[in-house]
């Protein structure tokens, strides 16, 4: 009886499941700049990415976390202030803005490897944002410079420089 009940739940939970319109970036290796070996990597659509308005409700929800965020920045209380951008981004999980900034935190907070992914997925979602795109780049090689990989950081500051930042 129980084993007819557990297959249909499986299907219909399967059925329930989606795959990402996009792919995230790859995880790229720190020595190499290449994507890391073992890990499937599907390039991106060549799709340009259309910013989505925020909703009046969400909009508001985000400019209130982020004066937070400030707040315990000023303070320097960076786990709060990580907490409160990561509850921005459940609200507004394409903002490239906010996983810009969330980057910087994980940075400041030691973090250099989380820092470097978070900078490439603002990367991946800044569209033509070329100065955002810049101030990512400066990031990853800061995080790159934290971990003794100087050709990446100077890999990634070449690319914060073609963008003109």
């Amino acid at each position: 009886m129980m084993k007819r009940l557990v297959a249909p739940l499986f299907l219909l939970l399967g059925a329930c499941s989606s795959t990402p319109t996009r792919p995230l970036p790859p995880v790229i290796d720190g020595q190499t700049g290449e994507p890391a070996p073992g890990v499937p990597y599907e390039p991106p659509e060549q799709t340009v990415p259309v910013p989505l308005p925020p909703s009046s409700s969400s909009g508001g929800a985000v400019v209130a976390l982020l004066d937070q965020a400030e707040t315990y920045h000023r303070s320097g209380d960076s786990d709060n202030e990580a907490a409160t951008i990561e509850r921005a981004l459940r609200i507004d999980p394409k903002n490239a803005s906010l996983w810009s900034r969330l980057a910087a935190v994980r940075l400041e907070q030691g973090r250099p490897a989380q820092a470097e992914q978070l900078a490439l997925k603002s990367n991946a979602l800044a569209g033509e944002d070329n100065a955002l795109q810049a101030r990512n780049w400066r990031l990853v090689a800061r995080a790159r410079w934290s971990v003794n990989d100087g050709s990446g950081a100077r890999a990634a500051e070449k690319k914060a420089r073609d963008l003109g930042g």
